[in-house]
């Protein structure tokens, strides 16, 4: 495998994990680590008030609470954990009760045999919402999350509030050529180097460490699936925010057509937004596909759009406490 191809799949991967085969990147674009960048200096981590996992599915899936409020649902991307989310956690915390989840074969959410599907893992996260005695959520998802959060809203949308969906887009067309093509170079042949990530130093401690090449495979694999979820999307009930970097690996004319499935940029909404859709769409200059869930910017957007009143569904609010994890 080329360089070149290598350090295509390392970051449509992990992003800023980067670092572990590459040079350090440049102070304005800062890799992501447990204490991330702001305009006012370093964050302080916050402390989760549950962590724990749910017997989902047939999987253990590891979550970690924080704050208070209605709850959101945050979905990192591939190969990351919760703590590279950790600029996103804090903001969203602020004013809301966060449930960070670590999806199937991701950091503490140790791989099985059960196949690695976008469909399956959606489920997961619906059954979380259930297992943590919420009606509703709000679901947000970056990369792989988003894909994840989509597919959640997709086959359970009475169980998705509001839908956030970063870097991610509707169909595997969406993404650049050469990103398909990193993708689909993904498999077992990367242990070695992807071993650093933090899903790969999370392996160590799984029952079974040695599935890590393996899940892996099934990663690359999974990926590589051609997929279109237009007809669906079209279909969605609930407001959803979509939010992209300015030079993100996925085209622009990609996320047009995306927002306008929501019904968003189709007609002018008249002087007074009397006629605005239930969709947004936020592009956050300065940023890659590969740096953006660290950009101060996210939380803020992402807290307006769920305070905003026309993007606030009427009645069936979540519950307002959660069951204990263990």
């Amino acid at each position: 495998m080329s360089r070149r191809i290598l350090t295509t799949v390392l970051a449509v991967l992990t992003g800023p994990m980067l670092a572990a085969c590459e040079p350090p990147a440049p102070p304005e674009q800062p890799a992501a680590a447990t204490q991330p960048e702001t305009p006012h200096g370093r964050a302080t981590p916050i402390q989760p008030s549950q962590a724990g996992h749910a017997d989902v599915n047939g999987i253990r899936l590891y979550h970690e609470v924080y704050g208070a409020g209605e709850p959101v649902v945050l979905l990192p991307g591939g190969l990351m954990t919760i703590p590279e989310m950790a600029l996103l956690v804090q903001a969203l915390a602020e004013e809301r009760q966060v449930i960070a989840v670590e999806l199937q074969g991701h950091g503490r959410t140790a791989d099985t045999d059960r196949p690695l599907r976008l469909e399956t893992m959606a489920d997961d996260v619906a059954a979380l919402i259930e297992h943590l005695g919420f009606e509703k959520a709000d679901v947000v998802g970056y990369s792989l999350g988003g894909d994840v959060a989509l597919r959640t809203a997709i086959q359970h949308p009475g169980r998705v509030r509001r839908l956030v969906v970063l870097s991610t887009p509707y169909a595997h067309s969406g993404w650049y050529p050469t990103v398909q093509v990193g993708m689909a170079q993904t498999d077992s042949k990367l242990a070695e180097q992807l071993k650093e990530t933090p899903t790969g130093v999370a392996s160590r401690d799984w029952p079974q460490p040695e599935r890590f090449p393996q899940f892996l495979d099934k990663l690359g694999a999974m990926m590589a699936e051609d997929y279109d979820w237009s007809a669906e999307i079209r279909r969605l009930p609930m407001p959803v925010l979509l939010a992209y970097a300015d030079h993100d690996a996925i085209s622009p004319r990609h996320i047009a057509e995306f927002f306008a499935l929501l019904g968003g940029g189709l007609k002018d909404p008249g002087w007074q937004n009397t006629q605005l859709s239930n969709a947004r769409l936020a592009i956050i200059p300065g940023y890659s596909h590969y740096n953006f869930f660290t950009a101060p910017e996210l939380g803020p957007i992402i807290e307006k759009f769920l305070a905003d009143p026309l993007t606030k569904p009427q009645g069936g609010e979540a519950a307002a406490a959660s069951k204990a994890t263990e």
